[in-house]
């Protein structure tokens, strides 16, 4: 990890969300079945890439939950089932859907018993704040009924990473990551993030949107790094969440190279990412799934011994199971921030807002963050003590302050965000350097 981490397709060869259902039921194997790579890519850059007028934007939430009075003791399954009530996922009750919070958010719950909420995409900030801030209370009244609170930080800082959820896609996902290291485990069943949901923009724009939030994701990843600890040791690293991401599985987890990024056509270039990358799983049955070792989806449409043929319900499934900086599902889903402390989670999600809410806007912060290109790492394990991204955070979390009043942004957002300013941006610190709660 002493080194930035690029992504690159090896040479030719002769979140679904993370949170799926229980059961993810096998593809029927009809006309839909793969034959032909390029279709294949084609059919990922049209439906990934959607194009339009930049309306919408939406937020999922993950918190790491603990017991305050008994931080060692892991999340217990059948009281957070009970405690989640109709809003249970079908991961922890299959017999019952899941019905969503009073304000449209749908919870879900990830492989280590993290809490998920994620909203509806709403046409302004003060639309978006006000539900999920009412959402987020329901959702902590239920589980501190059962003794559980979220922890203000993005990394379990004490205890080990243990998967609370036994269902077919993170069975997998643990098979495949721990042939690379321990560091899928600790990806999965003890970190949490703020997700920014985005529209991808029109045709035109989309490839500077793509661009602008490569270009500024590690001046936020910097800026909001909020998880110094992780299973019980100071880590050296001011965001463990993501240096445990990028190591877990890098060509379903590291940013793409630059040069992808500055592609003219982004779709195309995802696209070969996808069609390039491991497969996670083939399912089979409601049960029985393998894990393949080495096979691309490029190598499973051309033909692997022992295998079924695959289908673009497979394809579906398959980008689901990538985790890059910034994902492509219609929206651009933005996954480099680490979960902030309380209600400091809509500060990413007006600085995003705020960096896409015009198009000069958002290509003077490519112009900004040119210096930081692909500093993800030292973005990661320093914070804003790198001073290149310091420097180019100070301008960043200006040019987004600007933009607030025409966002709408709620008062109490635009307060949060000047104090980050001033007490953390502009003197070169983030969540990270702050004591840890009492």
């Amino acid at each position: 990890m002493g080194t930035e981490l690029g992504w690159a397709p090896p040479e030719e060869s002769a979140e679904a969300p993370l949170h799926a259902a229980a059961t993810d039921p096998a593809p029927d194997p009809g006309p839909s079945v793969l034959h032909d790579c390029a279709d294949a890519e084609a059919y990922v850059a049209s439906v990934c890439f959607k194009h339009g007028p930049p309306r919408l934007v939406g937020v999922e939430l993950e918190w790491l939950l603990h017991r305050p009075l008994a931080p060692l003791v892991p999340t217990d399954a059948a009281a957070l089932t009970a405690a989640l009530g109709p809003h249970a996922p079908t991961t922890m009750n299959p017999a019952s859907p899941a019905s969503p919070l009073p304000e449209g958010s749908e919870v879900t719950v990830e492989p280590g018993g993290q809490l998920e909420l994620a909203s509806k995409p709403f046409p302004d900030l003060a639309r978006l704040t006000a539900a999920v801030s009412a959402d987020t209370a329901v959702l902590h009244d239920r589980v501190a009924a059962v003794g559980l609170a979220p922890l203000d930080r993005a990394a379990d800082p004490v205890r080990p990473p243990v998967r609370l959820l036994d269902v077919p896609r993170y069975r997998a996902m643990e098979q495949a990551f721990d042939r690379v290291g321990p560091y899928g485990r600790s990806s999965m069943c003890a970190t949490a993030a703020v997700q920014v949901g985005l529209d991808a923009g029109e045709t035109t724009a989309v490839g500077g949107r793509w661009a602008a939030l490569h270009a500024v994701g590690p001046v936020l990843l910097a800026a909001f790094a909020n998880s110094p600890d992780l299973h019980g040791r100071r880590t050296g690293w001011k965001s463990a969440r993501w240096a445990s991401w990028l190591r877990a599985d890098p060509t379903r987890t590291a940013p793409p190279a630059i040069a992808d990024v500055a592609d003219t056509d982004p779709a195309a270039a995802w696209a070969r990412r996808v069609l390039h990358s491991p497969v996670l799983c083939v399912r089979e049955g409601t049960d029985r799934w393998i894990v393949p070792d080495g096979l691309t989806f490029a190598d499973w449409i051309r033909g692997a011994p022992g295998l079924r043929r695959p289908t673009v319900d497979d394809l579906d499934y398959h980008v689901s199971t990538l985790f890059p900086p910034v994902r492509p599902r219609g929206h651009l889903e933005v996954r480099y921030v680490d979960a902030q402390p309380g209600r400091r989670w809509a500060l990413p999600v007006a600085v995003l807002a705020g960096l896409l809410s015009d198009p000069a806007v958002t290509d003077r912060v490519r112009d900004v963050c040119e210096p930081a290109a692909g500093r993800w790492v030292s973005g990661a394990r320093h914070g804003l003590a790198d001073r290149v991204l310091a420097r180019a955070a100070a301008s960043v979390f200006e040019l987004a302050r600007d933009r607030q009043p025409a966002l709408g942004s709620p008062g109490w957002v635009v307060d949060d965000l000047d104090d980050m300013i001033e007490r953390q941006v502009l003197r070169g610190r983030c969540p990270a350097d702050d004591p840890e709660p009492s």
